[in-house]
């Protein structure tokens, strides 16, 4: 699915339109539509733990969010070998509206959500959802 980013992707201002392809319900993959070099593996967070947070009102103006709205909600996730030393912001989710096919890249105040962190190693999540 393609979508048209409203605001911008944390260091790739000139990123305009994604496609975004999912892997599997924890994984998926978005692409630069006019530059396909550039790619982010995204992160289901609510596969790996509670994930609440208020999404701003400008946020939500800016991709025209209503309390009807279909959203979706996913983190960037930086891959490094081995795997298990993947590291996962959770400072910065994606915030997609699919009802008009927009998003945007949002960053989370770290003093109001100090149980989130910008490289959070997705090998403590393994644990965790094995127990």
């Amino acid at each position: 699915m393609t979508y048209e980013v409203k605001g911008e992707i944390l260091g790739f201002v000139n990123t305009r339109q994604v496609d975004i392809n999912e892997i599997d319900e924890l994984f998926s993959i978005m692409k630069d539509s006019q530059n396909p070099a550039i790619s982010f593996t995204l992160v289901n967070p609510y596969m790996l733990r509670k994930y609440p947070f208020e999404i701003p009102a400008k946020t939500k103006e800016l991709l025209k969010i209503t309390d009807n709205s279909e959203i979706s909600v996913y983190t960037i996730l930086l891959i490094q070998k081995p795997l298990e030393q993947s590291t996962v912001n959770f400072l910065a989710p994606v915030i997609i509206n699919h009802d008009n096919n927009t998003l945007t890249q949002i960053v989370l105040e770290p003093k109001q959500n100090p149980n989130y962190g910008m490289a959070e190693r997705i090998e403590s999540f393994k644990k965790e959802a094995s127990s």
